[in-house]
């Protein structure tokens, strides 16, 4: 499948808390009035040579404290431009007719040179890529609203607006109080049809539908079109999410998902988008054995807000590089206190995967052949555990009989 706007944030500093943080800015014109506003949050992957024919992926963010110099406020063309670290922008073009704005591209520009954020890079190079975002008939004297994410691919680098308040050409030298809201907060918050019954019999509740077990699906990433896979994974996914006190499920369609991701020599990235589902997947590689690092996701469901959970501090399905995990049986993960996720038919190999095919798997402890053992040793402990309890009483009962004889 190929890759299509991505609806997800990137990665989290605390199990529930996103990696990145806003970034607020006001850009003042030449009269000293508000001209441009934002409040966002941007994360960044970006895929880099470190040897022949090896790469690295890093992911890193827009800072909070970033400089503005380089934007232009203008009655027709806008620029937002931010300036970051060692030689990096992120510049946002903005063009007005008579009644709305929109966002004619965002460029990001990033310089391989800076080996705080390019580890072992072998190239000096002053990179930009240019995206298309559809950011488009926002009003004007309003501000563009989405909380939702917004993930744009190019060439080697992903990035993930989420959070987003923009305004470009204000009037009057203040920010609106009036929001434009973007189509994928509308369609996250939308409420079904409702139909009005009258009944003379006590009102009851409707017992949640039980899913079906979730379709298997194949996914996979490649470096190039003309590559082979270097990232494999197949499994049913559902996942069990909180609306306040209720707990809803729903499985992810694998004919309705993009995949999208990167391969890299330590941490590799799987990302599935479907119009219910986003979720990231990043594992890493200590050189010797391979694990499931962080779970990134978003759950829009028909009715109620987007439910966002991330965790960046897990080691699961472990397995040596150069083999592939398995696990046939149900998983059961806890992203957070608000979000888990089931697995079915699992498999997967991020790493070191050779002519499109999985390598030898490494069982999970449900699938393997001892798992029988569990309610074995069980019962035997509790068999130690009466027959204990039963000498202890037999001992004591013969003291106390001796005790007596003897008076």
């Amino acid at each position: 499948m190929f890759w299509c706007a991505f609806v997800v944030f990137f990665l989290a500093l605390g199990n529930e808390l996103h990696l990145s943080h806003a970034t607020e800015v006001s850009v003042n014109n030449t009269e000293n009035k508000l001209c441009l506003y934002a409040n966002l949050m941007v994360n960044f992957s970006v895929t880099y040579e470190v040897g022949v024919n090896k790469s690295e992926t890093v992911l890193f963010v827009l800072p909070e404290n970033v400089t503005t110099e380089g934007s232009i406020c203008n009655n027709t063309t806008s620029t937002l431009k931010l300036g970051f670290g060692d030689g990096h922008s992120w510049a946002v073009e903005f063009t007005k007719d008579n009644k709305t704005y929109q966002v004619d591209s965002i460029v990001f520009t990033y310089n391989l040179k800076d080996s705080s954020v390019f580890t072992n890079s072998t190239s000096n190079e002053t990179k930009s890529v240019t995206a298309k975002p559809r950011i488009t008939n926002v009003g004007v004297d309003t501000y563009y609203s989405c909380k939702s994410e917004n993930v744009q691919r190019v060439e080697s680098v992903t990035q993930t607006l989420y959070d987003v308040t923009l305004q470009a050409f204000v009037t009057n030298g203040s920010k609106s109080d009036t929001d434009t809201v973007c189509t994928a907060d509308l369609t996250s918050t939308t409420v079904a049809p409702t139909t009005t019954v009258t009944t003379t019999a006590a009102p009851t509740s409707t017992p949640t539908p039980t899913l079906p077990t979730p379709t298997t699906g194949n996914y996979s990433i490649a470096p190039d079109f003309n590559s082979t896979a270097c990232l494999m994974a197949t499994f049913g996914l559902r996942i069990g999410f909180k609306q306040g006190d209720k707990v809803e499920t729903i499985n992810l369609v694998p004919s309705a998902t993009e995949v999208g991701g990167a391969c890299g020599v330590n941490s590799s990235i799987l990302i599935l988008t479907s119009d219910t589902i986003n979720i990231m997947f990043t594992f890493s590689n200590d050189s010797k054995k391979f694990h499931l690092h962080a779970l990134n996701v978003t759950v829009k469901p028909a009715t109620g807000v987007a439910v966002v959970a991330a965790n960046t501090n897990m080691s699961i399905w472990v397995a040596a590089v150069g083999s592939s995990y398995m696990c046939n049986k149900e998983q059961t993960l806890t992203v957070t206190e608000t979000l888990t996720l089931y697995t079915f038919k699992l498999r997967v190999q991020p790493f070191g995967v050779e002519k499109g095919e999985f390598a030898t798997a490494v069982e999970c402890f449900m699938d393997s052949d001892l798992s029988f053992l569990v309610p074995i040793a069980v019962g035997v402990a509790l068999c130690f555990l009466i027959i204990l309890v039963l000498i202890s009483y037999l001992i004591g009962r013969r003291k106390s009989r001796t005790g007596y004889q003897s008076v």
